[in-house]
């Protein structure tokens, strides 16, 4: 595989952390959910994503997957922030 290649595979798989992240906040919800755990994996998953959307458009001058990477990922982790924002206001 040449560089090109590899950065379209990284393209792809840097919008999978933002699904993923989707598809635990709808496993996750309910009232006994842990939501410090929850914000943990966001952050992480989004900064996953945001590190191999920038990787894959180094690698395949794509400027479509570093968007749609960037954007998806960004959008998980500003609301991960506003979570982690509610959670620290409504601290006693």
């Amino acid at each position: 595989m040449d560089k090109r290649e590899v950065g379209i595979i990284l393209g792809i798989s840097s919008i999978l952390p933002a699904i993923i992240s989707i598809l635990i906040f709808f496993i996750t919800r309910g009232p006994d959910a842990d939501i410090y755990f929850d914000i943990t994996i966001y952050g992480t998953l989004s900064i996953i994503g945001i590190l191999l959307a920038i990787f894959s458009w180094t690698m395949s001058k794509r400027i479509i997957l570093l968007m749609i990477g960037l954007i998806g990922n960004g959008f998980v982790l500003f609301c991960t922030f506003l979570l982690l924002l509610a959670m620290g206001i409504s601290e006693p």
